[in-house]
């Protein structure tokens, strides 16, 4: 049983079907809509998709991204990426609308593995060694199921992370207000660059298109730091923002590549949320439950690395799985996989890694710059591009080479 059907847990059970295992997925929300915004799957999750028949399916929704690119709030660009196959990957990365691709997802699972029940919320769980016995609510019904294996994949407020661990998991507020939209622009430079702008000590404004079929559709977010990192007892994703609180952040930037007072006032819905995660667990789980995508690991949203991470978990789950005989060693292998090399990029994205060379250009050029040269030198823009590939890229040669996960 998989807790959660959004990016990880779909991914999960269609994982799972490729590999000859039966699963049934549960979700809280009665219908599962295309809601959200933009997201960027990187490379290596591309792959496994890919493999997993869902190749043409992100072409024909997705942008293919060219380039990762950094400027001051003049917009005068201090450093570009090259993205995906530009990079040298055999796969690309796609910018794409998050509801879209929950929806691509959703609609292979009921076709391969059939529907996902929804309006089914968790409550609990117990253990016996051979089984695990979950407390399930459906409306008014309290239901109980025997399953062999339980997955939670149910987010940043994890449900069943929290009956893991009922105590001493704080949610952590990194100090930085978010607000996310989509509205219809102009091509932003090539129109497949992942474009961002400032930093979040002065504002930070990051756009990117996200659709293949509406190449005017422009996915924003802006971040400001608001105060000093700590806890928070809980934090509304789909919380509605104000125009009133994001514009006066962008409203003076002399911003050349997008009307930024124009995007962020053509914006029907505006969500705000902090900036969150949590600390890395010793363990995900215990005997025949675990955690994947979110409720393992959740991270700031800097590196373009959340939902291909919860992909890549949901691989190598399922390849797990299918080739040891006892599930409770399956997951222990899981977790021996996984768990070191995404704590590891949750502490990464604690580091901000950009943020220092954005504050030393804005105190090198406060009023703008015409050659980068000028301004940092060849060792700290080297610098800058080796912290972002930290936090988002995987090993060229190694993702090209590997063997496939497939069973």
């Amino acid at each position: 049983m998989v807790v959660g059907g959004g990016i990880g847990g779909l991914t999960t059970a269609l994982s799972l079907h490729a590999a000859g295992l039966e699963c049934v997925v549960v979700e809280a929300a009665s219908t599962l809509r295309p809601l959200g915004v933009g997201i960027n799957l990187q490379p290596h999750a591309v792959r496994e998709l890919t493999e997993l028949g869902l190749g043409g399916v992100l072409a024909g929704l997705a942008v293919e991204t060219s380039f990762m690119t950094f400027a001051d709030r003049h917009g005068n660009i201090i450093l570009a990426l090259p993205r995906g196959r530009g990079a040298g990957y055999r796969w690309p990365q796609y910018s794409i609308h998050r509801g879209e691709l929950q929806m691509a997802l959703l609609a292979a699972v009921e076709e391969r593995a059939g529907p996902v029940r929804t309006g089914v919320r968790f409550e609990g769980f117990a253990q016996d060694g051979d089984s695990v016995l979950v407390t399930l609510r459906q409306g008014g019904r309290v239901l109980r199921e025997r399953v062999d294996v339980l997955v939670g994949a149910d987010g940043v407020q994890s449900s069943v992370r929290a009956r893991l661990w009922p105590t001493g998991d704080p949610l952590l507020w990194s100090g930085i207000r978010m607000w996310r939209g989509l509205a219809l622009a102009d091509q932003v430079l090539d129109g497949a660059t992942v474009l961002l702008g400032g930093s979040n000590l002065a504002g930070k404004f990051v756009t990117y298109h996200i659709s293949a079929n509406n190449p005017r559709l422009l996915n924003w977010v802006a971040e400001v730091k608001e105060t000093e990192p700590g806890p928070v007892r809980e934090a509304d994703w789909s919380r509605a923002g104000r125009l009133s609180d994001v514009l006066p952040h962008f409203e003076s930037w002399k911003y050349p590549h997008v009307d930024i007072p124009a995007v962020l006032a053509g914006t029907r819905r505006i969500l705000e949320y902090p900036m969150a995660d949590r600390d890395p667990l010793p363990r995900w789980g215990e005997g025949r439950v675990t955690l994947l995508g979110d409720a393992a690991h959740p991270m700031y949203p800097i590196g373009s690395n959340g939902g291909s991470q919860a992909v890549l978990d949901a691989r190598v789950l399922a390849r797990c799985l299918a080739t040891h005989t006892d599930p409770a060693a399956a997951l222990s292998a899981y977790e021996a996989e996984r768990r070191p090399p995404t704590s590891a990029l949750v502490l990464a994205h604690r580091a901000l890694p950009i943020e220092e060379t954005i504050r030393l250009v804005t105190e090198r050029a406060p009023e703008g710059f015409t050659d980068i040269g000028e301004v940092l030198t060849a060792a700290e823009l080297a610098a800058m591009a080796d912290a972002q590939r930290r936090i988002s890229d995987a090993d060229v040669r190694a993702l090209n080479e590997r063997e496939s996960w497939s069973v």
